[in-house]
């Protein structure tokens, strides 16, 4: 007769020889790195965490073990560079060490496989030099590229002066104004805030940056086998951009059927041109039809958003600062008045607007964690082994709340981009768009749009709140991935000719 006994207490043994052997080298693999927290077996530090919170979290890690440190997601390891002057070698010094993207299980879930977010080496390469290459053809860092950011600010200061001062939640309109920008340059089109469809797909949009940003989101990149069986609003990431996507092709058919080879007329236009032009060449060229959607895919959702929230957090930091917004009428006043538009050329005689700008994109910290890298090699870093394929974290709001660069780290204040003499000063810790190879594509852009904007807003309203400035809680919503603006009204009241 079987003893069952026996047998139970040897597949006891044989399940605790194998997750002692796992841990051991898992242990072994350990010490190669940088030290950190000590993780426990399958839950890695996922308890410290989920304690204090992600950011929170990493930020205290990160004053209890330096400048760079492990830490672990389930059983994957994360080096964490913390620190402008780490930062600035992984960016730049390094560069070419730290240049492919590292491992987002639930953004690789909602992402198609093709999606230029995940791209490395050659395919990334080319894409990069070929969409900056595009922009600047189109006008990024010219005075041309203006047209398209002004025509759209007028459409949202008509949407604001319609309003009649009702208060009002801006978020998804300066998403639509935002991704209308972006529309123009990349599609050549535009959508009508009254657009259901697209309003739609904007609200799904953020909808995915909230659970990405959410506890469930944090959850499922460390655990990501478990959290694909679990329920949770994570199960909609694999179809929450679907009508995005199908919106996208839908212009690339249009595209090919109206396409002039001699006269393109956009980004999209370029795009196919290439391909034709690719033709010939090797069947692993990214300039396929199936590679297009994606890319374009990518390039929304890192503009739009992240300028959004950038505005959406400006507003309530000026609502907040009623002084500060005084200060930005008079500027204006003075350097442009109140009836001509603003123009590139006006932003080097207004240095208290540029400062505000910096210190607004500082303070906000869209983007706290970076996004991950992947080390392209085995190397050496301050003295820890590395090897290739390590993901890397490059924790851009220690460069931007760096005491050693920036006076009042906690504090939104001018005078971090503001000399004795109230010039402009640059800031070498500024990061919002990471540095080096892989940092924000469209980084010129950006800038130009954010001055815009502000200054033509402000130009034409003052932004109230309907609590006192004082009780305004502009602590964002969510922190992780993103920081989320919380969702306050705002009232736009239309400034008279010659008055507030």
């Amino acid at each position: 007769m079987i003893d069952l006994q026996c047998i139970a207490a040897g597949l006891v043994g044989i399940a605790t020889f194998i997750i002692v052997l796992s841990y051991w080298k898992f242990l072994s693999r350990r010490g190669k790195l940088p030290p950190g927290p000590f993780p426990l077996p399958i839950l890695g530090n996922f308890l410290q965490l989920q304690y204090h919170g992600l950011l929170p979290a990493l930020l205290k890690m990160s004053k209890e073990n330096g400048p760079i440190f492990t830490v672990y997601f389930g059983s994957r390891p994360i080096v964490v560079v913390s620190g402008y002057q780490a930062l600035k070698e992984v960016f730049i010094e390094y560069s070419d060490a730290f240049v492919d993207r590292g491992c987002y299980p639930l953004i690789k879930k909602m992402m198609q496989p093709e999606a230029f977010f995940f791209s490395v080496g050659d395919k990334w390469r080319q894409i990069r030099q070929f969409t900056l290459q595009t922009l600047k053809d189109f006008g990024m860092g010219k005075k041309s590229i203006e047209e398209p950011i002004l025509e759209e600010i007028h459409h949202l200061v008509e949407y604001f002066r319609s309003l009649n001062e009702q208060p009002f939640d801006p978020s998804i309109i300066l998403s639509c104004g935002n991704s209308n920008v972006l529309a123009n340059i990349l599609m050549g089109t535009r959508y009508d805030y009254n657009d259901k469809k697209w309003m739609k797909i904007l609200q799904d949009s953020r909808e995915a940056f909230h659970i990405l940003s959410s506890n469930w989101g944090q959850i499922y990149d460390t655990f990501p086998r478990i959290m694909s069986y679990l329920p949770g609003p994570h199960r909609k990431i694999p179809t929450i951009l679907d009508d995005f996507t199908d919106t996208l092709k839908e212009n690339i058919r249009t595209h090919q059927e109206t396409l002039d080879p001699a006269c393109p007329l956009d980004y999209i236009d370029c795009f196919l041109i290439r391909m034709k032009q690719e033709e010939l060449n090797p069947s692993d060229s990214p300039f396929t039809i199936n590679y297009l959607a994606p890319v374009l895919l990518d390039m929304f959702l890192a503009g739009m958003e992240s300028n959004a929230f950038t505005q959406h957090f400006g507003f309530l930091i000026l609502i907040k600062h009623p002084e500060i917004q005084d200060k930005l009428h008079e500027e204006i006043d003075q350097v442009i008045g109140q009836t001509r538009e603003p123009k590139v050329e006006d932003r080097s005689q207004m240095p208290y607007m540029n400062a505000v700008i910096h210190e607004i994109q500082r303070f906000a910290d869209v983007f706290p964690m970076g996004l991950t890298r992947a080390t392209t090699r085995d190397i050496t870093f301050r003295g820890y082994f590395l090897a290739k394929g390590t993901n890397v974290l490059p924790m851009l709001t220690t460069a931007l709340k760096d005491p050693a660069h920036f006076e009042k780290p906690d504090k939104f204040y001018i005078k971090h981009f503001l000399d004795d003499n109230g010039k402009f000063k640059k800031n070498c810790a500024f990061l919002p768009f990471a540095a080096g190879r892989r940092s924000c594509i469209a980084e010129s852009l950006v800038r130009l749009q954010l001055f815009l904007f502000f200054t033509i807003i402000l130009q034409k309203f003052t932004l109230k709140s309907e609590v006192d400035p004082k009780d305004l809680d502009i602590s964002p919503e969510e922190t992780s991935l993103e920081s989320i603006p919380p969702n306050h009204k705002i009232i736009f009241i239309p400034r008279t000719v010659g008055g507030a």
